[in-house]
């Protein structure tokens, strides 16, 4: 059976538009954006929403430093276990047998501690490494609002999903509810905590902390709806992917250079 280009990006969850491969698990605004843009038109205004945020993370460029992860802890007072982390890094090793091993780090009380055990390497030696650092994905639908019995996990206006501390009761379900583990139970507060991407500090025209430290340009963060945010001139010109697209979240983080074998 002969399938086209067409078709079997369709099979795989993506379109094209303007001939270059998009998710098609991309938020609204972000599919609008794009196919206006490609038609040469004017992009049309999303009722309602003032701001369209978006995530870039270039796996290309991480290093591993971990700076945003002491950044967010500072500037989000996160309890200093490593566990307690809104964001994080996760260290991939493939083996010359195509065997994944991963390490995943969060910022403890003396600096990058490992999270849980790293996987067991059996004595092979990797044939690569990278770093993949993780954040709460913002996603379009998220599951974690649908499931919460007293409406403390919302989704803002312009697209950020928030906790509403008054309100959550500590039931955990929204921690089970996220396929992406970006959830804890703060330990201090004793409810639901989780990545905001420093919402006090977007509102107010400043990038997340995560994003501000970062020396090597791996995290940018930006509105879809300015034409000159480097996010939307990214997801125009570039190949990206989500993270566990077929579950039908729609996630506002991006990758760039996503191997095989992340989860």
């Amino acid at each position: 059976m002969t399938v086209s280009r067409r078709k079997f990006l369709k099979m795989a969850g993506m379109t094209i538009v303007g001939g270059v491969a998009v998710y098609t698990t991309a938020p609204r605004v972000l599919a609008a954006i794009l196919r206006a843009e490609a038609a040469g038109e004017a992009v049309a205004p999303v009722e309602g929403v003032e701001h369209a945020w978006a995530f870039v993370v270039d796996i290309r460029k991480c290093i591993g430093c971990n700076k945003c992860l002491q950044a967010c802890k500072l500037e989000n007072s996160v309890p200093p276990a490593a566990e307690h982390s809104r964001t994080w890094q996760e260290r991939y090793e493939i083996g010359e047998d195509g065997a994944v091993f991963v390490d995943s780090i969060g910022w403890g009380e003396t600096g990058p501690e490992s999270m849980f055990p790293p996987t067991n390497h059996n004595g092979s030696e990797p044939a690569k490494s990278f770093f993949v650092p993780k954040l709460c994905n913002q996603c379009d639908n998220p599951p974690c609002v649908m499931v919460c019995p007293v409406s403390a996990t919302f989704k803002t206006k312009d697209g950020v999903v928030l906790v509403d501390e008054k309100r959550c009761i500590g039931c955990k379900y929204c921690i089970q509810a996220c396929p992406y583990g970006a959830r804890f139970l703060n330990p201090v507060t004793k409810v639901a905590d989780k990545c905001t991407w420093c919402y006090q500090r977007i509102t107010k025209g400043l990038p997340p902390a995560c994003v501000e430290v970062c020396p090597v340009g791996a995290r940018i963060f930006g509105d879809l709806k300015d034409p000159e945010s480097p996010v939307r001139k990214l997801l125009r010109e570039e190949m990206t992917q989500v993270l566990k697209p077929a579950l039908g979240t729609k996630p506002k983080v991006y990758y760039m250079g996503l191997q095989e074998g992340v989860r």
